[in-house]
């Protein structure tokens, strides 16, 4: 997006405190201009793939088939309306076969991600909200992850809780309630309709394929230690690290 103010990036990314963002922006751009940031992290994508996978998967004919496979959904995105994807789709498609196949993931994760923050903003919950309500289904970040990242207060998060709780979304305990579940459910189907066209474009066996390759290397990664174990709040994420928190932007 270039040299964009915290008002930007606030909105943008919808979760993160503005206060937290305020921090940072405008200042971190008299550190280093936004070109030398993607270089930097593009050279940090390259050296972290290369350790944990290691060199042989990077090499192998499967990886350079789901790069194809995920370059080809990611031509049917759309930018109307999807900032933080239409943004990276203006970026060049590195040519490794590694870093183009973690540029056509992100072009697919931003491109669901700015459709699921449309429908948080009309679902009601803010962005607060939306974190606990999320990490209340198990697959999202655990207290921890959320105050290390998001720049919100424990009290922030307790007072999200209690209005949820009062809305009758969550329970004493902070579960999901019923109403809580099928809020969620909804908003993840709802995602999932406006997110479908690169799918489509792809095909039933081209997903298939890319889903079933996609799996490996990413049981690789996590095998690798590539998640932090606690990351996630849901009991099934404390053994294995995954990555379901980063499906979405909450």
């Amino acid at each position: 997006m270039g040299r964009v103010g915290p008002g930007v990036v606030t909105a943008a990314f919808h979760n993160f405190s503005h206060e937290l963002v305020a921090r940072h922006l405008p200042a971190v751009w008299d550190t280093a201009d936004p070109q030398r940031v993607l270089d930097a992290r593009l050279r940090a994508v390259d050296a972290t793939l290369r350790r944990l996978p290691g060199e042989k998967t990077l090499e192998s004919a499967e990886l350079a088939e789901s790069a194809e496979l995920a370059l080809r959904a990611a031509e049917g995105c759309g930018r109307a309306v999807r900032p933080v994807y239409a943004a990276h789709a203006d970026l060049p498609i590195p040519r490794a076969p590694h870093l183009a196949l973690w540029h056509a993931a992100t072009l697919l994760r931003e491109h669901r991600g700015d459709g699921h923050m449309a429908l948080l903003a009309a679902s009601g919950l803010d962005p607060v909200e939306s974190l606990v309500s999320h990490s209340a289904t198990g697959q999202g970040m655990s207290d921890k992850w959320l105050l290390i990242t998001r720049g919100w207060s424990q009290e922030e998060l307790t007072a999200a809780r209690r209005r949820l709780t009062e809305r009758g979304l969550l329970d004493e305990r902070g579960a999901l309630t019923e109403a809580g579940t099928a809020l969620r459910d909804h908003l993840e189907a709802e995602t999932d309709r406006l997110d479908a066209a690169p799918y489509e474009h792809l095909g039933a066996a081209g997903v298939a394929r890319l889903t079933e390759l996609a799996k490996g290397f990413t049981a690789a990664l996590v095998q690798a230690g590539g998640f932090p174990a606690d990351l996630l709040s849901g009991a099934a994420g404390k053994g294995s690290g995954g990555p379901a928190a980063h499906s979405g932007r909450n």
